[in-house]
């Protein structure tokens, strides 16, 4: 069987793709890639189905080793990666033989980067994705799990490509959105400061991004409603919370503002204390 040995589990790498659509209405989050950019031009580089799975490897912490000949591509944050020892490129494919080693290094930029393999991962179906999700499959990667991958087809770089990379999406602060539920609550001072430079906290995960600085909330709170990846809630002491892909389906804070899928995936490969700044729009 054609596998991947997690030699070394890293402090969070998880299976994941576009997530479990369709289940919120039984309390279940959507779950899946938190780039979903970076994710899927893997698999489009690698001409796999968009939706295949990948590894989502966090600050680049983790070591791989393949039990046979593959291609893979890696994408979203540079962490140096190597095979063997020796640098390989991000953003093309790059073809693995038997008994290879991938890990990684130095930050460069990021904080996820994505191991697409052709053929995508093949691991178990649970409720229409193979995407870990707390409660409903393994929470993440451990040391000696087994990865099944589908090496079945002609090994051939022919046709494949390279994908510039898009700068922008790591290096630019802006966050694209549009108003909340909750928006036109805020009165003017309320919302001139939620469009001002707010900074990235240390509390950031799947679940959610904290951010540091204040918005003034005099709003009540809310009857518990519908929020999703994305959503911007208002705390009652100020702070904003963004909900990212792992997020709950209800909550009772004010939602002032809804990302752009895009911006989610901006979001997601922001460290601690980088800056972000709202951008609304029309």
């Amino acid at each position: 069987m054609d596998m991947i040995k997690v030699v070394h589990a890293g402090v969070y790498n998880t299976i994941q793709d576009v997530g479990r659509i369709g289940f919120t209405k039984n309390g279940i989050p959507q779950g899946g890639s938190m780039d979903t950019y970076s994710a899927e031009m893997a698999n489009i580089l690698l001409k796999n189905n968009s939706t295949s799975a990948v590894v989502e490897i966090t600050f680049g912490q983790g070591k791989f080793e393949f039990t046979s000949g593959a291609f893979i591509c890696l994408m979203g944050g540079d962490f140096s990666p190597k095979i063997n020892r020796n640098s390989i490129q991000m953003n093309t494919v790059v073809e693995v033989k038997k008994k290879d080693v991938l890990s990684f290094g130095r930050r460069n930029y990021g904080a996820r980067v994505y191991l697409a393999i052709q053929g995508g991962i093949q691991s178990e179906i649970v409720l229409k994705s193979r995407s870990f999700l707390m409660g409903i499959t393994q929470l993440k990667l451990l040391k000696g799990d087994t990865l099944k991958i589908n090496s079945k087809k002609p090994y051939s770089d022919e046709g494949f490509s390279k994908l510039k990379i898009y700068q922008d999406h790591f290096q630019d602060v802006a966050l694209e959105c549009f108003p909340g539920p909750e928006f036109d609550q805020l009165n003017n001072k309320q919302k001139e400061r939620l469009f001002q430079s707010f900074t990235v906290s240390e509390d950031n995960n799947r679940v959610g991004y904290r951010l540091n600085e204040l918005v003034e909330n005099n709003l009540s709170s809310i009857l518990t409603s519908a929020v999703l990846p994305g959503t911007v809630q208002l705390t009652p002491s100020g702070k904003l919370i963004v909900l990212m892909r792992d997020c709950q389906v209800t909550g009772g804070y004010p939602r002032v503002l809804q990302l752009s899928e895009y911006a989610i995936s901006r979001l997601s490969q922001k460290v601690a204390g980088d800056s972000v700044k709202f951008m609304l729009q029309k």
